[in-house]
């Protein structure tokens, strides 16, 4: 059975699309209000931050590190190992949990204002686009013409800003020594992290050159989320339709609303919707479309804010409507019980994980002189320097250690394991069983004691 001819769809499906499926292209109209200027110091403050980040430390250590191939995370001062999942498990609890209380308060104001997706597209790659090929009206001219010199001429300084971009990215995996030993040297010399350079830049050229607002439309798992995150009362750019309808297409009359459906917060949308139809997944909440109308409130001489933050429920109704209710004060309180579990737990962790083992092959063997039992210590420095780590038995004068290397040198960071043997007199041993005391010690504020039982002849 043939299928006929696929219909039409009578309108885009979604803002990026065309009603026959092509892609839309995005060309926002730049209206540089109140919150454009204010979005302005806040996204230069965070690109001077990312950049200054790899360069700061804190007691003795980069401010963060994420040494993948050593598995180990350096946040804030603080080293996390692959042995710190209950560290990591509170860490990640507490930001997940940030998250959630941040959006149930001010909606996407995070992907707005705070998102390297948005705050180097708007801020970084499209001026430079403008700079470039001009304003809206000059780049819709080149999509329908076709590329000239101009359009050509953006993307290899589209290639530099991404090659920058990653270059301090990758800044936060190796650090800054190696990266600027590396940018010094030919690529032959450190291929590997070059090649990661490589991938990374082109992820951000294709990103900022082609993908753009797809990445928050499509990709991006959070405007799904906002179904489950926000509410009525959460704070969110939305459209005053009780004072803005019905439109007018001039100046408003008494008969007609504020709305003068210029579409001027069309134009000016990053991501190409009509806020006037309601809260939108792909509305990211970057008020350039708040800025837009109150330019043209501006002009006709009516108030502004047709266009403003505010929560569903106090635009719909008319008034103002409190943020303050129950999960906004539960949520501070889980980030606190989290946090506090996290201090405490990182507070009373030793500078040093000891594990005793049993050696491997037979639990003991009988020897002339007594019973050796075989043990296997294994230590982790956590320190932050190499350390010379002791090991002893505690209250067993009848009792011989016996290890191949006394003191064992540990270097920050890693791990050893060493065997150690234990000898004991035959009449030592209760029901085949001796319980013995040891201590592990660095000579820095380390000791570690832990019991273990030898096995012997009953």
């Amino acid at each position: 059975m043939s299928s006929g001819p696929l219909l039409p769809a009578p309108e885009r499906v979604l803002p990026t699309l065309n009603a026959d499926g092509t892609r839309r292209r995005i060309r926002p109209r730049l209206y540089p209000g109140r919150y454009y200027r204010a979005r302005l110091l806040t996204a230069w403050a965070l690109i001077a931050l990312f950049v200054a980040i790899p360069f700061i430390h804190l007691n003795g250590k980069p401010l963060i590190l994420l040494d993948v191939p050593a598995r180990e995370f350096t946040l804030f001062g603080r080293t996390f190992l692959a042995t710190d999942g209950v560290l990591l498990m509170l860490l990640m609890i507490s930001i997940f949990l940030g998250i959630i209380w941040l959006t149930a308060l001010v909606g996407r104001a995070w992907c707005g204002w705070g998102c390297p997706q948005t705050v180097y597209m708007e801020y970084v790659f499209r001026p430079v686009e403008r700079l470039i090929e001009g304003d809206r009206s000059e780049q819709l001219k080149l999509d329908e013409r076709g590329p000239n010199l101009r359009r050509l001429l953006k993307y290899p300084v589209f290639a530099v800003l991404s090659v920058l971009v990653a270059n301090v990215f990758l800044a936060y995996f190796v650090g800054v020594a190696a990266l600027w030993q590396w940018v010094r040297q030919s690529p032959f010399e450190h291929p590997t992290p070059f090649l990661v350079m490589a991938v990374t830049a082109g992820l951000v050229m294709f990103d900022f050159a082609y993908f753009r607002e797809q990445m928050c439309t499509v990709i991006c798992p959070y405007a799904r989320l906002q179904s489950v995150l926000l509410d009525r009362r959460s704070l969110v750019v939305g459209y005053d339709a009780r004072r803005g309808e019905p439109r007018s297409h001039g100046k408003p009359t008494a008969e007609s609303g504020d709305c003068i459906d210029c579409k001027a917060c069309v134009v000016a949308c990053p991501t190409g919707i009509d806020i006037r139809e309601g809260l939108q997944l792909e509305c990211i909440a970057c008020t350039q479309c708040v800025d837009a109308c109150d330019s043209i409130m501006d002009r006709i001489d009516k108030p502004r804010g047709l266009i403003r933050y505010g929560s569903q429920q106090s635009l719909e109704e008319g008034k103002q409507v409190g943020l303050l209710r129950a999960r906004v004060l539960l949520y501070p309180a889980l980030i606190a019980v989290f946090v506090s579990a996290l201090v405490v737990v990182g507070a009373r962790q030793a500078s040093a994980d000891v594990t005793v083992l049993r050696g491997i092959g037979a639990p003991y063997v009988e020897q002339p002189d007594g019973v050796r039992n075989q043990l296997r210590v294994k230590i982790e420095n956590r320190s932050g320097q190499a350390r010379d780590y002791r090991i002893e038995l505690l209250n067993a004068p009848d009792l011989q250690l016996i290890a191949p290397e006394i003191p064992l040198p540990v270097a920050h960071g890693t791990h050893r394991t060493t065997t150690v043997f234990v000898l004991a007199p035959r009449t030592s041993f209760a029901g085949g069983k001796r319980t013995v005391r040891l201590r592990v010690s660095d000579g820095s504020g380390l000791e570690h004691e832990q019991e273990y039982q030898l096995l012997g002849p009953y």
